[in-house]
């Protein structure tokens, strides 16, 4: 499934997230002086010395802009404020709420390039990736070293045309994978196949050559602008996904 951000509603006023069902989010990181120094009040201590962290003015702002959005999303569901909402990191760095702030629900964030998605489930392990397609010289080189055989020879069979966003498929299908289980890098990206050639449905299509462990999860394409590639993973076979666009109000 392929979503467009132009058929991307604003969210309904009442959330009801349930079992099975995915809602993710999409927003701009390139905010007006006065809305960036107002979101950056929402951080946690931590987030924000992270933040004075990046050597790149535009780095620490997106940062800032991507992870205030999710605070404010996350608080929509809990009915909190965005401030008291904390946050524990997983051996890999993947964030979920503590106990008192709601541990049925599962959270991602990814940005890219001016842009962040997040996605929001109830019980359900899920993982989002988002790219800026785009020429990248090493590209083969890349796709020959992390790739698993199988999408390897899927990547080299695809005309020139489709080369670069068949390798954002991947490399986004492959990376929400690894972000929906915790594992980071530290899991082997040949370990598992996904599905990369464009026009062909996204699938997850052997964990470990085990075909039947990958069935119970699902792979969906989000295309949240023009140029750029998503991919939202999640620990359900045929989750029902709602999409909407985030504005600051």
């Amino acid at each position: 499934m392929t979503v467009l951000l132009s058929t991307w509603p604003p969210p309904p006023t009442q959330l009801k997230l349930e079992g099975g069902q995915v809602h993710v989010w999409c927003a701009s990181l390139e905010l007006q002086p006065i809305t960036l120094s107002r979101l950056e009040t929402l951080l946690a201590k931590d987030e924000q010395a992270r933040a004075n962290r990046f050597v790149f003015e535009r780095d620490r702002q997106h940062f800032i802009a991507a992870r205030a959005r999710l605070r404010l999303i996350l608080s929509r569901y809990l009915t909190v404020t965005p401030q008291s909402l904390r946050f524990r990191y997983g051996p890999q760095g993947k964030p979920e709420l503590t106990g008192g702030n709601g541990g049925a629900l599962h959270f991602n964030l990814s940005h890219s390039h001016g842009l962040a998605l997040v996605a929001v489930t109830q019980e359900r392990h899920v993982g989002v990736d988002l790219e800026q397609v785009r020429v990248i010289d090493d590209m083969d080189s890349i796709a020959r070293r992390f790739f698993s055989k199988v999408e390897y020879q899927a990547y080299t069979a695809l005309p020139l045309s489709q080369k670069s966003l068949g390798f954002f498929n991947c490399w986004t299908r492959k990376e929400a994978y690894i972000k929906a289980i915790g594992q980071g890098l530290s899991c082997p990206l040949a370990d598992f196949d996904v599905s990369l050639t464009p026009g062909e449905p996204a699938k997850l299509l052997s964990i470990k050559d085990n075909r039947q462990l990958a069935e119970l999860w699902s792979i969906t394409t989000v295309d949240p602008a023009a140029g750029y590639v998503g991919a939202v993973v999640v620990e359900e076979p045929t989750p029902s996904l709602s999409c909407w666009h985030w504005a600051d109000t």
